[in-house]
């Protein structure tokens, strides 16, 4: 779909400090073998006081606080996780909503695994192209990936999460980029990559196996391979719309942020699914992050904006995908250059 006056105005990252990739495979956290095929040198992970929504709120006030405009003004709030948010049977979105924005801002939580942030973007797209000129719209998105329950190092192999909250505004009135075009796909059937052996009546406190329901569905379909081929076209077909409704092709991107995970995985998913060089993608960025969940592409766009990595004028392609399976892309223009202090912590010193 093109959009016509939609912004972009303003972006926010809540990061905490790195722990090396180094520290966790002497540890005996994370596999040597998987880690030299990741290359990954860091990931953020939280204290365990930091709560999820309390990491959006900082993220939110960054963005709100950047794009110059009036919390009276923001007409919805979507908050998306892939996680525990702090508290069972309880809507996250209002909390953020009502500490960063206001008590007035209808909120509403989306969950569409690690598709949500962009999802969430198309969505709140829709809401603000049919309001007042002043109707501006956030996207939240926050994890902390708690251990025992979420094994970081090895939960899924060519993905290592990183805890922290993300923030983009959406707004009528121009900002720094403008929204040219977003797209969307799924093959619902794909669930079952992911759904292992059936459901439970109530959640358990085992370590989520990500790896063995994987394996479970390659038992029982007897192969992994058509799942992928599925995938791959879903993503090239969404790619290939975003593109046309931008009036743009591959060419005329100058940079792709995709979902961050290990080296070996992120080659195939710039190079081989899409054709671009890694060095357009926000490859050595992930690297020092890990997976944030639904919150890659805005992480990764606000690291490229505070960096000034990008010129008036740049297209920049963010290509989601999650579970289930799901991908939406958007494509932006950058239409200003703000000049933002860094304020996502890429600069902290690792611990170990």
């Amino acid at each position: 779909m093109r959009w016509e006056g939609v912004h972009i105005a303003g972006t926010g990252v809540w990061l905490p400090g790195a722990v090396t990739a180094r520290s966790a495979v002497e540890s005996g956290r994370y596999d040597p073998e998987q880690s030299a095929a990741d290359d990954l040198i860091s990931v953020r992970v939280a204290d365990e006081d930091m709560a999820p929504p309390d990491m959006a709120v900082q993220a939110a006030t960054t963005a709100l606080k950047r794009s110059g405009l009036d919390a009276e003004d923001v007409e919805l709030l979507v908050h998306t996780s892939i996680w525990f948010q702090g508290v069972e049977m309880w809507p996250a979105a209002s909390y953020v909503a009502g500490h960063a924005l206001g008590r007035h801002v209808p909120a509403i939580g989306l969950r569409q695994e690690c598709n949500a942030g962009l999802s969430a973007l198309e969505l709140a797209a829709g809401k603000i192209q049919s309001g007042p000129p002043t109707a501006a719209a956030m996207v939240t998105t926050a994890d902390r990936f708690g251990e025992p329950l979420i094994q970081r190092w090895s939960s899924e192999p060519g993905f290592v999460y990183g805890d922290g909250a993300t923030a983009l505004m959406l707004s009528r009135r121009p900002g720094f980029a403008r929204l040219l075009s977003t797209a969307s796909g799924a093959d619902n059937s794909l669930e079952a990559v992911v759904r292992g052996a059936g459901f439970i009546p109530v959640p358990t406190n085992a370590p989520l196996d990500l790896s063995g329901r994987v394996e479970h569905y390659i038992r029982t379909t007897g192969s992994f391979r058509t799942a992928t081929e599925r995938v791959t076209r879903i993503v090239r077909q969404v790619v290939a719309t975003a593109l046309a409704d931008a009036g743009t092709d591959l060419e005329g991107i100058a940079r792709v942020v995709v979902p961050s995970s290990g080296r070996s995985r992120m080659d195939w998913q710039v190079e081989a699914l899409l054709g671009v060089p890694l060095a357009k993608s926000g490859w050595e960025f992930a690297r020092r992050v890990g997976h944030l969940g639904a919150g890659d592409q805005f992480a990764g766009l606000n690291h490229l904006v505070e960096s000034g990595e990008l010129r008036v004028g740049d297209k920049v392609l963010l290509v989601g995908g999650g579970s289930g399976f799901s991908c939406t892309c958007a494509v932006l223009e950058m239409t200003g250059e703000p000049h933002w202090p860094s304020e996502d912590g890429t600069e902290r010193p690792e611990a170990s």
